[in-house]
């Protein structure tokens, strides 16, 4: 009897430590981090999302998932989203993740963007919402008109940062939290005051410095650039900014500006049309809002890029001077796309 008693013991004492190792061993069956998946419309059911995380190698059983599910609400709760499985992580612990549809996290990181084609392919990529659904309601002013905007100064609406969304957020509570980082970057540090005591609203102060952010990549430039221009601006003289031609033209990959291009009739062409072009052509970092915002005065009134091509700049407060410095570059340039022929 005492043998009959020790071998239900240790059966029980095996089924008990099975079902523990089912439930709370690790059951993932990767090597890396972690893994995403997806449950998109129409999966949301114990079927399919087994075979998603069997074929694509998320688990390796599901074995302990069945048993957690039998006697729990987990496959009555699940619902769309993308979802994060760590290495090592259990069937009890995925089971909980799912009950509770705790997605995953996903970040949008937003750095400079030249088109509304670059948002949408980059939002497109990473959330549910196709990059043709989020190309549609940028090009739509019905559609932007719920952001206080509009197609051509859409991205005065954002300001580059990491945001943090889950994979089928929806694209206007997207743009809108997009939207309202802006504001509140504005209500910072006096910006909304500093723009106006350079003559410009915020718009204009954004506008502004997607051109000094294209126009070179030191800061200690781009302070002297944003003097130029807002020179140029207080003097009623056409900026005569390089990249806004290239934006003219869609064309990014342009190194040299030729005469033939500058008769482009692209109100983005700011050696035709004085003043500010209607949007901007970029968006600028933070930092160089701020350096638009604090720019020094000064005399300058023309920029070249040096001969050396350090990247860096000479600043001119006369014509002639700046020629000398702009025959100088030319001269260098030609010999160097000789050679590179």
């Amino acid at each position: 009897m005492k043998r009959i008693i020790g071998w239900i013991f240790l059966f029980f004492v095996v089924v008990i430590t099975l079902a523990a190792w089912l439930l709370f061993g690790s059951t993932t069956a990767f090597d890396e981090k972690s893994r995403y998946f997806i449950i998109r419309e129409g999966q949301t059911h114990k079927e399919a999302v087994l075979k998603i995380l069997l074929e694509e190698k998320i688990v390796s059983r599901t074995t302990g998932l069945q048993i957690i599910g039998s006697f729990t609400t987990v496959w009555p709760k699940l619902k769309m989203g993308k979802y994060e499985v760590k290495k090592g992580q259990s069937a009890f612990s995925i089971a909980r993740m799912l009950r509770n549809g705790r997605q995953a996290e996903l970040k949008l990181v937003i750095n400079k963007l030249r088109t509304k084609a670059d948002l949408a392919k980059l939002i497109g990529k990473q959330f549910a919402t196709d990059s043709a659904t989020v190309m549609a309601f940028l090009s739509s002013n019905d559609s932007l008109q719920q952001l206080e905007t509009d197609t051509t100064r859409l991205f005065t609406r954002i300001i580059p940062d990491t945001y943090i969304f889950y994979w089928n957020t929806p694209l206007v509570k997207m743009m809108r939290k997009l939207k309202d980082n802006s504001e509140q970057f504005w209500q910072k540090n006096n910006r909304l005051a500093k723009a106006k005591a350079k003559g410009l609203s915020q718009t204009d102060a954004y506008i502004l410095a997607s051109i000094v952010e294209e126009e070179t990549n030191f800061d200690s430039d781009k302070y002297k650039i944003a003097s130029v221009y807002l020179n140029r601006l207080k003097k009623e003289m056409p900026l005569q900014a390089c990249p806004t031609i290239k934006y003219a033209m869609q064309d990014f990959t342009i190194t040299r500006i030729y005469e033939k291009y500058l008769s482009n009739p692209s109100p983005y062409n700011t050696y035709r049309r004085k003043g500010l072009p209607p949007g901007p052509i970029c968006t600028p970092s933070p930092k160089t809002l701020d350096i638009i915002l604090e720019a020094p005065v000064t005399d300058y009134l023309f920029f070249v890029a040096k001969s050396d091509f350090s990247g860096y700049h000479h600043f001119s407060a006369t014509y002639e001077e700046h020629d000398k410095y702009a025959k100088e570059y030319q001269k260098q340039l030609d010999i160097y796309m000789a050679h590179k022929k």
